[in-house]
């Protein structure tokens, strides 16, 4: 007579896996723990840095705050940035006038060692003869910066524009004495932005103008040795005036700000 053996057949527990894999995690986080303790990870101060440049390991910022500099456009402002249809000098008259352009746009700078990034708007009579006069907004605007900047700039005020085309243009004046405009304000062409000054004493009175084909909110070092999307303010500005000089054209943005 045959015999049969039964095998067992019994499944095991359905808790059983799940509990392996849980084992299996932790054993995992135990060893990276120790490795990254064994590396000085534990103990070790984290590097505080400023600025980074984009090869540098990432670090934690000064203080806990984030660096806003290169700062892109959010999506409400790209939104709300206006056309500018039409470009005009920031200051002296309305077309320019008793002003002098003493350091223009790559003009080489020996002693920086770089090219400038704008155009430098002096007083056509040299030292500080145009410190407290207006600076106006070159076309209708979005405000993405006002106020102090670094040690060399003083008071910036920072405009977003879209061109003609909608591409993205940005309008920087730099060495201001005073603001009088605020950040995400609307501002039409011909907008009164502050006064010039002298970046609180380095330099004789004038406006630095920088254009830029971009909508990164920063205020730049001045001095740069490529152009990148860095613009000839007063040739941009020469072709974009659109109207004679007996025929100023009314901003578009300024009617539709009237109450």
């Amino acid at each position: 007579m045959s015999t049969f053996i039964m095998e067992n057949t019994t499944p095991s527990s359905p808790s059983a896996v799940p509990a392996l894999i849980v084992t299996t995690v932790v054993a995992l986080g135990i060893t990276g723990a120790a490795i990254w303790q064994a590396g000085g990870g534990g103990t070790g101060q984290i590097p505080r840095f400023g600025k980074q440049s984009a090869d540098s390991p990432l670090v934690m910022p000064e203080k806990g705050a984030p660096d806003l500099a290169f700062r892109p456009l959010s999506p409400w402002q790209t939104l709300t940035v206006p056309t500018a249809v039409r470009l005009d000098p920031p200051a002296g008259t309305e077309n320019g006038a008793f002003t002098h352009n003493a350091q223009p746009f790559w003009a080489k700078n020996e002693k920086r060692g770089a090219n400038h990034t704008g155009d430098d708007l002096h007083g056509i009579g040299g030292n500080n003869t145009n410190l407290g006069d207006p600076v106006f907004a070159i076309g209708d605007g979005l405000v993405v910066f006002a106020g102090a900047s670094t040690a060399g700039w003083g008071n910036v005020v920072i405009i977003a524009h879209k061109d003609a085309e909608g591409k993205p243009l940005q309008s920087v004046y730099g060495h201001l004495d005073k603001v009088e405009v605020k950040t995400d304000a609307l501002v039409a062409r011909g907008t009164k932005l502050g006064t010039i000054g002298t970046a609180d004493g380095q330099y004789p009175a004038h406006l630095h103008l920088e254009l830029r084909a971009g909508d990164v909110v920063d205020a730049g070092s001045g001095y740069a040795k490529k152009q990148g999307d860095l613009l000839n303010p007063a040739e941009t500005i020469g072709k974009r005036r659109k109207a004679l000089n007996e025929a100023i054209s009314a901003s578009p943005l300024a009617k539709a700000l009237v109450p």
